[in-house]
């Protein structure tokens, strides 16, 4: 799972406000032109960003192997037809096209997750948005990055435990209720026990956030966090 790895690499040393931007700026960029050339380049930027992190492609595809896994059958699902020629190449193609446009969104989201603190994103979007809203958002993805790891090593667990246990004989609808429920109630018991731990350590809102300060380095980025965002506003 991908999640955040000390290191030196330029990604780490860049603030984070201006790696959010740039997530930003390439979802609408990779959103708003759904063109091959636009694809191309949105993939050749995403493959930059792993690079300026040091990750592999072929592991950041492992770990979204579930997701990338749901997103093929899209264009399958797009292709069928329900007489002669049962299946269509053309929506097939679109469909793939506009899915094709989410590759590029989670390699960068990966190239943050592991480059980028959990603290700094805290910081980050307290900063971008003052007040209780920033506040509360900060929180919110803070708990979320923490956790989704915990969550999807219980969800493991559970399939591995029923798999010992000759799970693989039962109904397929059997195993899924025992997944589902099963790991529901990790989760739910894993809620309970960090409610218990934020109120231990005296939980605060409004905490001691690590500094942020743009260096030299960050403007080259921001720059080309803005021009992706803005890229819709070019004729194409």
């Amino acid at each position: 799972m991908l999640s955040y790895r000390p290191g030196s690499t330029f990604a780490h040393r860049l603030d984070p406000r201006s790696k959010l931007l740039v997530q930003f700026g390439l979802a609408i960029a990779a959103v708003a032109h759904p063109t091959p050339l636009w694809l191309v380049g949105t993939t050749a930027f995403a493959l930059g960003t792993l690079a300026a992190a040091r990750l592999s492609p072929l592991a950041v595809l492992r770990s979204y192997r579930v997701v990338l896994a749901v997103l093929a059958l899209a264009p399958l699902i797009a292709g069928i037809a329900l007489g002669p020629p049962w299946f269509r190449v053309e929506p097939a193609l679109r469909s793939a096209l506009y899915v094709g446009r989410i590759l590029p969104v989670l390699f960068v989201s990966a190239a943050y997750l592991t480059s980028t603190p959990v603290r700094d994103t805290r910081a980050a979007v307290q900063r971008l948005i003052p007040g209780k809203p920033g506040q509360i958002l900060g929180v919110g993805m803070a708990l979320v990055v923490r956790l989704f790891p915990l969550v999807l090593a219980d969800v493991r667990e559970v399939r591995d435990a029923i798999h010992a246990r000759g799970g693989e004989t039962r109904p397929l609808w059997e195993r899924a209720r025992l997944l589902a429920v099963r790991s529901l109630e990790r989760t739910l018991d894993r809620s309970d026990r960090l409610s218990v731990a934020l109120r231990a350590r005296c939980f605060a809102w409004n905490p001691t956030l690590p500094p942020l300060s743009f260096e030299r380095r960050d403007y080259p980025v921001l720059a080309v966090g803005v021009a992706l965002a803005l890229s819709p506003l070019i004729p194409v």
